[in-house]
């Protein structure tokens, strides 16, 4: 294991790295194909009972104006994501004890009937929850890491462990839920070593999908004055990450298309074959902010009908 996160932190280091990114697009297209798979996403509250140094919806931030969407319309979203031609959604949230597992099983249980898979990504939760939720028909969860150094964890999150982190990651992928992961790159004190540990992190949980994002300072936050990632660094990463993971779903996350909207559409030629697409309602969506960021107002249609054009725009094919 040394030796291989040997080989990783040189490979990150290494000068030019167009060798990679070319093995990595070839294997993507071997194993994946040349679909571009696009997500809705649906960020339903950005009420959060945890303090994340890193994170503009942490409970500590006075600033944020809150919001909750009622179950019912979280559903109507969902229903009305699918009619748009999506084949998955994604429920997003703060960790928001408002919304029991019970809530969230029973909005999954309206949701699936439709046809649409279903992604939950609410935080952490029991052995036994996680179960629940695959038991009402839940096909995804997305936990990410962050970061797999303990220290660094601790020092950004001030009321959980890497551990505990870790360990729901397990009870996910226990359930039978296809697991996704992911981490941040350019967090203060982080190192080539620390990214090469979060590569093999998500190889040792059997990742499913893993989002790799840079971390960018929200203004509301203790970690307002520290630098953004680097979007070359993470493309690295989300090349080395489509080695080690052949045939996972590896987004271009949002975070990277605020930061260099080009280099966004660049990562899809180097691993990357899934694209995320809000469908929060406009009353919302520049509210849900992990990272400061605007949208414009756009319907869920139209929403669909853009992503799908800058798809076929890159010579792949919208799914």
């Amino acid at each position: 294991m040394d030796k291989n996160r040997e080989q990783l932190r040189e490979l990150l280091a290494r000068e030019d790295f167009s060798e990679i990114f070319e093995r990595a697009d070839t294997l993507r297209r071997e194993q994946v194909g040349d679909t571009i798979r696009v997500r809705a996403l649906l960020e339903f509250s950005n009420y959060c009972r945890r303090s994340c140094r890193y994170c503009g919806l942490n409970c500590r931030n006075p600033k944020l104006e809150r919001f909750r969407l009622e179950p019912a319309e979280i559903v109507e979203t969902a229903l009305a994501a699918r009619e748009a031609g999506y084949r998955t959604i994604v429920l997003q949230s703060g960790e928001d004890p408002y919304y029991t597992p019970e809530i969230l099983g029973e909005m999954v249980r309206k949701i699936k009937p439709s046809g649409i898979a279903v992604t939950l990504s609410c935080g952490e939760f029991s052995r036994e929850e996680y179960r629940y939720f695959r038991e009402c028909g839940a096909d995804r969860y997305l936990l990410k890491h962050e970061t797999s150094d303990p220290n660094l964890y601790a020092g950004l999150h001030p009321d959980s462990t890497l551990e505990q982190r870790v360990q729901c990651q397990r009870y996910i992928k226990e359930a039978g839920l296809e697991t996704g992961g992911g981490f941040m790159i350019g967090l203060p004190g982080q190192t080539l070593d620390t990214i090469a540990g979060d590569l093999l992190l998500l190889r040792e949980i059997g990742c499913d999908m893993a989002g790799i994002g840079p971390f960018l300072p929200h203004p509301d936050t203790p970690l307002r004055d520290a630098a953004h990632g680097s979007a070359q660094l993470t493309m690295r990463a989300v090349a080395l990450a489509r080695l080690l993971l052949p045939r996972a779903n590896l987004p271009a996350t949002t975070a990277l298309g605020v930061l260099d909207a080009k280099e966004k559409r660049s990562v899809f030629s180097c691993g990357a074959n899934v694209i995320m697409q809000k469908v929060t309602p406009q009353r919302m969506k520049n509210l849900y902010q992990i990272y400061p960021a605007s949208f414009e107002e756009v319907d869920i249609p139209e929403g669909r009908k853009r992503v799908e054009q800058e798809i076929v725009s890159l010579g792949r094919i919208p799914e």
